[in-house]
């Protein structure tokens, strides 16, 4: 009996020692940071593969059909979330990103926590109501801006197709203007002045698509 009660007390010391380096120490926190984002990852590699479930990408598919397997996938994500709610922290990081599906935000940061607003745009090209967005998001706390492109874009490639041109207009003379654009906003005044002020920071990177790494361009 004194050696299971002992066993239990050293068992318990352990525990206690492991929660307090978890929650208390900044190696701990790193630790349950990367251990979390391992998990997410191995969570969406989990189903990757499942290709073909429920045949939800099979050519006869209903349109019908996809919209209830994705009722169902939010039902259970929603019934987890409700079981575990989780933090809402105000986001701090706003990205802006091609509407492309290979590109996971979550993934794309490395962290699942809510601190990032996502603009999704095809070609990631800002429209005047996205650049007002933005100040709104500034005005409201976010301290960085990502505006990116990636790798094998499909909007990129019609804008360089003169017949996909002819098909996609708009979207062809978005692609020629997100440059200008991207100085327009630089330019705004609630953008400009934190800025200036180094309270904000702007950067723009490409995304390579297969691996999701961003280099600064």
């Amino acid at each position: 009996m004194r050696k299971k009660l002992r066993n239990l007390a050293i068992g318990g010391l352990l525990v206690g020692a492991t929660l307090v380096f978890l929650h208390w120490t900044d190696t701990g926190r790193r630790t349950q940071f990367a251990i979390g984002g391992g998990l997410v990852a191995a969570g969406f590699r989990l189903q990757d593969h499942l290709e073909g479930f429920d045949s939800i990408h099979h050519e006869d598919i209903t349109p019908e059909h996809v919209y209830e397997r994705l009722v169902r996938g939010n039902r259970l994500v929603s019934r987890v979330h409700n079981t575990f709610p989780r933090m809402q922290p105000h986001p701090v990081v706003a990205i802006v990103v091609c509407m492309d599906g290979r590109l996971d935000t979550h993934e794309l940061a490395g962290d699942t926590r809510k601190y990032y607003y996502v603009i999704r745009t095809a070609g990631s090209v800002l429209s005047e109501r996205d650049m007002e967005m933005l100040e709104l998001a500034v005005a409201n706390g976010v301290k960085l801006i990502v505006l990116t492109t990636h790798s094998d874009c499909a909007a990129e490639k019609i804008a360089k197709d003169p017949e996909q041109r002819k098909r996609y207009p708009a979207l062809a003379a978005a692609i020629d203007m997100r440059e200008t654009r991207i100085r327009e906003l630089l330019a705004r005044p609630a953008i400009k002045t934190p800025i200036d002020a180094g309270k904000l920071l702007v950067k723009l990177v490409n995304i390579d698509t297969r691996s999701e790494g961003m280099l600064p361009r």
